[in-house]
């Protein structure tokens, strides 16, 4: 008989499990606490915005985005069958790149930059011109000194990223309190929170580190993609799809279903206890995976009779305040407004917008969503719910939600609208703000009652029932000092594994693409521990790029020998790391 695996949570990190699994003849269950699959990176059905349920508005926690350095998800989606109208053989057919980025700042002209680097000298003077009128308001040594930062943080060997970069924060690496509020803007503040959701005074310089260079890395090479999105709504072009091909094999899949504990017996865990309703049940199986994000696990993990077996499971009590709000909003327009056919970067925003305009990348005809009124979306990111806002003048975590929405419309006006103007009030249909955002029941009926205006219709209100404004759904930061007490897959509980984003990992990022990590490693335990003769599954490590493995081998010796990293760039050590290349080609 198949050993029978049950999975706490649904979403990629339980999914990547789950077909791992599944395909290696475990029989496999999956409980997850919403009603649909996916986790944070699933469509979520506007309400009331259309007569079929099929039809209903898309919106999101927050835009997808597939960079060149993922490999396990990607790997995942090429193994999920998709049969659509321009012969797509699976979900990974679904991805199409991203040609292009904006740089936006408030009143000024945008910057379109490539998403590559061109691969011809006249594509390379263009590009020269470009960056040269990006109205940064650096100084010349600020630029010098971001230019010998990243010079930094691409030859420093990984034995002092791990030891050393993981301790320091990314506001002391950077120097930020000795320079601009523009070096502060551009550089510090402005990459943390677009691209991890971190305060740079917390967040650690080893993972900020990393993925910045794995994204030059892109940029660099022509054979990789450094900007991806799906074609189309993410249900319907992947979890949809993901589901169906997971239940084809049989994965028993329990939607509504939370997990409360876990019961012990002879020091192993015996079967979880689900609540479904008022309803609690107890299952069993022979191996158990926690698939939840950090916040919904700590408290099932921390409990007395699971402590005394594993006491590192109490660190997930501490990691859980290590999340910042990184969350969505989107813009339905009636009429499509493209921008440019990448991400932007609305650099000096003080909510730290990111932003895409989606419909130019979708095979879809958004006239068949909702009333048929949409043509255009604008996705939005807000990484900073802290900072006081222009218009409403209060941060966004107290704000009511008409006020979001006025305040991030606000923002992308003063952002795009010169020199022509792009966003017009008039264009404006209707908004969506990510549904894991609890706001104030006083404050959201009072505004509902005083509203008239189309920028707050009641399709976009849920059911507020508290009193302050929470987020369900925050995103796992990677704080300094936190690498030390992050827990392996492979817990001291010989049937308990850990497959979530918190889980140490090669990617080392709250990302779809750490949680499929974090589901191979534990599926890669499971296989150790119950004796199957099954594949292991793949792991991928970081790229760590061969032309500079000298300088990083002279910066390992450095860091034995108790120094500092120093800048060697000597003709001699540029010719060794060229000839390091070749050798390890």
């Amino acid at each position: 008989m198949n050993k029978h695996v049950i999975i706490i949570g649904g979403g990629v990190a339980g999914m990547s499990a789950a077909h791992e699994l599944v395909e290696r003849g475990f029989k496999v269950t999956v409980f997850e606490r919403q009603e649909i699959c996916g986790g944070k990176a699933r469509s979520i059905s506007i309400e009331n915005t259309a007569t079929s349920p099929s039809k209903l508005l898309p919106g999101e926690h927050g835009f997808r985005f597939f960079p060149g350095f993922y490999k396990h998800i990607i790997d995942t989606m090429q193994r999920i069958p998709f049969k659509g109208d321009f012969n797509e053989k699976c979900v990974a057919d679904n991805l199409v790149d991203c040609p292009n980025m904006m740089m936006a700042k408030a009143h000024t002209i945008p910057i379109v930059l490539p998403s590559h680097l061109p691969l011809s000298i006249k594509g390379i003077k263009d590009l020269l011109k470009k960056i040269q009128g990006l109205e940064t308001e650096l100084s010349e040594e600020e630029k010098q000194l971001i230019a010998s930062k990243l010079w930094q943080l691409l030859t420093t060997c990984k034995d002092r990223r791990f030891n050393e970069y993981e301790r320091m924060g990314w506001w002391e690496f950077t120097e930020a309190a000795t320079n601009s509020e523009a070096y502060r803007t551009v550089f510090v503040d402005g990459l943390t929170r677009t691209l991890v959701a971190a305060k740079a005074e917390t967040c650690n310089t080893k993972t900020n580190g990393d993925i910045l260079v794995q994204l030059m890395f892109n940029m660099v090479d022509p054979s990789r993609h450094t900007d991806r999105i799906l074609s189309g709504p993410t249900n319907e072009k992947w979890l949809t799809p993901w589901l169906k091909y997971l239940k084809s094999k049989n994965v028993d899949f329990n939607f509504n279903s939370e997990a409360v504990d876990f019961e012990v017996k002879d020091r192993k865990i015996a079967s979880v206890k689900i609540k479904n309703s008022d309803k609690v049940s107890s299952h069993e199986a022979d191996y158990f995976i926690c698939a939840a994000p950090v916040e919904r696990a700590a408290p099932i993990l921390n409990k007395s009779h699971l402590l005394a077996l594993d006491p590192n499971l109490k660190f997930t009590d501490t990691l859980k305040n290590s999340v910042a709000w990184m969350n969505g909003i989107q813009f339905y327009l009636k009429e499509d407004v493209k921008i440019v056919d990448g991400h932007i970067i609305l650099a000096d925003s003080p909510w730290s917008l990111t932003a895409i305009s989606q419909a130019q990348f979708w095979n879809v005809n958004l006239s068949d969503y909702g009333d048929g009124a949409v043509k255009g979306i604008i996705s939005v990111d807000v990484s900073n719910w802290e900072k006081e806002g222009l218009l409403v003048k209060k941060p966004a975590n107290k704000c009511t939600m008409c006020e979001v929405i006025l305040e991030v419309w606000h923002q992308l006006k003063i952002s795009f609208n010169t020199p022509n103007t792009i966003l017009e009030d008039e264009n404006f249909f209707m908004a969506f703000v990510d549904n894991s955002i609890i706001f104030n029941e006083e404050l959201f009926n009072e505004e509902k009652r005083k509203s008239n205006s189309n920028m707050c219709r009641p399709a976009l209100y849920g059911n507020n029932k508290i009193d302050i404004n929470e987020n369900e759904e925050p995103l796992l930061v990677n704080e300094i000092n936190t690498w030390s007490i992050r827990n392996d897959s492979r817990t001291s509980i010989p049937n308990l594994f850990l497959a979530s984003d918190y889980v140490r990992s090669f990617t080392d990022l709250a990302t779809m693409e750490g949680a499929n990590e974090a589901a191979r490693r534990a599926t890669n335990n499971i296989i150790d521990v119950s004796g199957s003769k099954a594949k292991y599954c793949k792991i991928w490590d970081i790229h760590e790029p061969k032309w500079l493995l000298f300088s990083k081998y002279l910066d390992k010796r450095r860091y034995k020998k108790g120094l500092a990293w120093k800048s060697q760039e000597l003709w001699w050590i540029k010719l060794l790391n060229y000839i390091f290349y070749l050798f390890k080609k």
